[in-house]
């Protein structure tokens, strides 16, 4: 465990104190091996029933690390310092939710998410198929549940040129490749390419043809206007190789780099999506406020989500837009945007599952309790979480999402077939 404000609040000289009244409400305990009887809970069990495994994916999942194995991995170093205390408690947490050992960070992040993607495969076939671990062993690129790692580019200046001191964090490129090629069994990759990168078009094909799944984009902590023309020859590209862009909307919380907000309103989307981008933007863009862009550049505030909605009702994109549900079950959400997502069932076929891990793995993020008393899950299901969270927050994730209710609907099994999307051949 990372020793958060270690030296200022000496935690590391009182392990007792510290385990019995922080471990399990702001540290992740990590434990191991979940225990049979809470694998094979019913409400677990139920929550696999209508899926196909083969074709459960995990869309979004963060790569968290500090660089110790010659990784390429830096972050700001405000995350690094207790003189900026949110940003270093942010970044303890990541690691934390990542169960890392202090000694060796990069390298302990993966192992522990492979575990865990391993440990999913196995509560599947103790709840479902007997036979899904001789599938799950196998060679093939399509067995089993998998996670879709980011890469993420550094900031760039309107030119082009690579900003490292404004650079949140940066995860590079090849070593994403390298995890996924290490793990095959359990991990996809997903490039990140700034646009105004003079070579972004050459590296977007050399991404394409060592498989990358998609691009991802944080526009706000990278500096990209997605509604700049200096997008329009990534963005022919990307339409070209048929390869989707995975792009934040809304409000960003949890990296700041360049912290240009206005640059993450979904309407800015829309030049991707003319030039036939296949766009997913992340969590729904359910967080925040940006400006209507529709009455002007100086139009008023609206919730960045109610834009979202705007996009999802304009049929013309109804092949180019899509959105995944990562995060929209952390306490700072809205449940009306909760209930909302889960109500408008025409959306369920263009909507993707995704964690946003280690996020699920950050126990204050969540208050399940508040969503049961909102009337989104039955109040039974609240302890099994509780205790899931601890082992596995992947499979929280899911268990969470697929117990949600809103009246008699719920989240369509669809939504969980991510495969399919990102293997769409070009047509």
């Amino acid at each position: 465990m990372q020793k958060l404000f270690a030296g200022t609040l000496a935690f590391s000289s009182m392990p007792s104190i510290r385990a019995s009244v922080f471990e399990g409400l702001l540290f992740n305990p990590c434990g191991f091996n979940i225990p049979s009887n809470l694998a094979s809970h019913p409400i677990v069990s139920a929550s696999w029933e209508g899926i196909e495994f083969s074709r459960f994916w995990d869309a979004h999942a963060h790569i968290a690390g500090t660089g110790d194995a010659n990784s390429g991995i830096f972050t700001t170093p405000e995350m690094r310092s207790l003189w900026h205390p949110i940003q270093y408690l942010q970044h303890e947490l990541y690691l934390n939710a990542g169960c890392t050992d202090n000694n060796n960070i990069d390298q302990s992040y993966i192992e522990r998410l492979a575990f865990l993607v391993k440990e999913i495969n196995q509560v599947y076939s103790a709840n479902i198929s007997p036979a899904v671990d001789n599938v799950v062993a196998s060679d093939s690129d399509l067995a089993g549940a998998k996670i879709l790692l980011f890469a993420f580019d550094q900031a760039h200046d309107e030119s082009g040129v690579a900003l490292p001191e404004k650079t949140a964090f940066h995860v590079p490129n090849g070593y994403t490749l390298k995890i996924a090629q290490r793990y095959p069994q359990y991990f996809e990759w997903v490039c990140s390419i700034h646009p105004y990168r003079r070579d972004a078009v050459a590296m977007l094909h050399a991404a394409a043809a060592n498989g990358t799944r998609a691009v991802k984009w944080l526009p706000s902590a990278m500096g990209i206007d997605p509604a700049s023309d200096k997008c329009n020859a990534f963005y022919q590209s990307l339409s070209n190789l048929n390869i989707p862009l995975i792009c934040h909307a809304g409000e960003e919380k949890a990296v700041q780099g360049m912290g240009l907000q206005d640059a993450n309103n979904p309407l800015k989307m829309r030049r991707a999506m003319d030039a036939g981008v296949r766009v997913v933007i992340a969590h729904c863009a359910s967080l925040g406020e940006d400006i209507d862009l529709d009455k002007g550049e100086h139009g008023p505030h609206v919730s960045s989500f109610e834009l979202f909605t705007r996009l999802m009702a304009n049929d013309h994109y109804q092949h180019h837009l899509f959105a995944d549900i990562s995060a929209i079950t952390q306490r700072n959400r809205s449940l009306e945007v909760i209930r909302t997502i889960i109500e408008h069932q025409e959306w369920h076929g263009r909507l993707l599952n995704g964690s946003d891990y280690p996020l699920p793995g950050v126990l204050p993020l969540f208050e399940v309790g508040k969503l049961a008393s909102a009337g989104l899950l039955e109040k039974e299901v609240v302890p099994v979480l509780k205790q899931i969270q601890r082992y596995n927050p992947l499979l929280f994730d899911f268990v969470l999402k697929r117990q949600l209710r809103a009246g008699s609907q719920k989240l369509s099994d669809s939504i969980f077939h991510t495969r399919d999307f990102f293997l769409r051949s070009t047509s």
